[in-house]
C-alpha cells in the first residue's frame, strides 16, 4: 500500500468545470458538509473541477453483516454521493451489491438516500465474495450507460476474493479501459487489497487502496483523501495513454 501520494508525471486534462457539478442549494442538508469535505479532498489533488461517473460496489458477503446492522454501508454510500455531487451532475450513484454473484445496480439519488442500505440490502442474499463479477458489472454498466466521463468506482470489500488470479487478471485487462478502482477495505483481512493496488502487469496505475480497519472511527476527511490521493496520476497517465479522452 502506498503512504504517500503518488507524483503525477503528466499532466492533468483540463477541468470541465470550475467547482461541484451540482450546487449546494441543490444538495440535501444531510449531504452538504459531505460534499464540502469532499470538495477539499480533490482540491488537494488538483481535482477541482475534474468530472467523473462515481459508482459504489458493496461486498454482501456473509462476513459483512456487522456493517450493514452498525450504519457503517449507509454512511459509506451518504459518503459516495457527496463525492458524485463534486463529479457527476446527475445526482445518481450506480450501487452494486455482490457476493457470490453480482446483483443488478441500482440508481441512489440525492431524493432517495436516506435509509436506502436497509431498505434495499435484505433482499439480496448473502454469499462469498467474487471480485470479478462484480468489476464485470461495472464495466458493462458504464458502457452501456454511453458516459463520456470517465469512472470512479468506489469498490468496498472486507477480504479476498474467491479467485485471486481472475481477480488480478480482471484488474490488467481492465487497466485499458476509463475506469478507476478505489478499493476500500473494511476490517483486518486486506492483504490482497494491498497486492492490488501495487499489482503490476498493467497498462496504468487504475487502482488504489484505503484500509478503514474500522470504518466507524474513520472520519469523512480521512475517507476521501484515501479515496482520491491516486485518482490524479491515473488521470494523468490515463490520458497520457488515450484511455480518457
Amino acid at each position: 500500500m502506498s503512504l504517500f501520494r503518488k507524483s503525477t508525471t503528466a499532466p492533468l486534462p483540463a477541468p470541465a468545470g470550475s467547482g461541484p457539478a451540482i450546487s449546494l442549494d441543490k444538495v440535501p442538508a444531510g449531504l452538504v458538509n459531505l460534499t464540502k469535505s469532499a470538495a477539499v479532498s480533490l482540491d488537494k489533488s488538483g481535482l477541482t473541477g475534474q468530472r467523473a461517473a462515481v459508482y459504489l460496489v458493496l461486498d454482501h458477503s456473509g462476513s459483512m453483516r456487522p456493517f450493514y446492522k452498525d450504519g457503517s454501508v449507509q454512511r459509506l454510500t451518504d459518503q459516495a454521493l457527496g463525492l458524485s455531487v463534486n463529479l457527476d451532475d446527475d445526482g445518481t450513484v450506480p450501487v452494486g451489491y455482490f457476493a457470490t454473484h453480482a446483483e443488478a445496480m441500482l440508481d441512489v439519488r440525492l431524493d432517495n438516500y436516506q435509509g436506502v442500505i436497509d431498505r434495499t440490502h435484505t433482499a439480496v442474499p448473502w454469499g462469498t465474495t467474487n471480485y470479478v463479477a462484480a468489476m464485470r458489472n461495472v464495466i458493462d454498466e458504464h458502457h452501456l450507460s454511453g458516459a463520456t466521463s470517465p469512472a470512479f468506482v468506489i469498490f468496498q470489500t472486507d477480504g479476498a476474493p474467491n479467485d485471486r488470479r481472475a481477480t488480478e487478471q480482471m484488474l490488467k485487462d481492465a487497466s485499458r479501459l476509463p475506469i478507476f478502482w478505489a478499493f476500500v477495505g473494511f476490517g483486518g483481512r486486506v492483504e490482497f487489497l494491498e497486492k492490488l493496488d501495487d499489482l503490476r502487469g498493467r497498462a496504468v496505475d487504475n487502482a488504489s487502496f484505503f484500509h478503514a480497519a474500522n470504518p466507524s472511527t474513520v472520519t469523512d476527511a480521512q475517507l476521501y483523501d484515501g479515496l482520491t490521493h491516486e485518482y490524479a496520476g491515473w488521470l494523468a497517465a490515463a490520458s497520457a495513454a488515450g484511455i480518457v479522452r
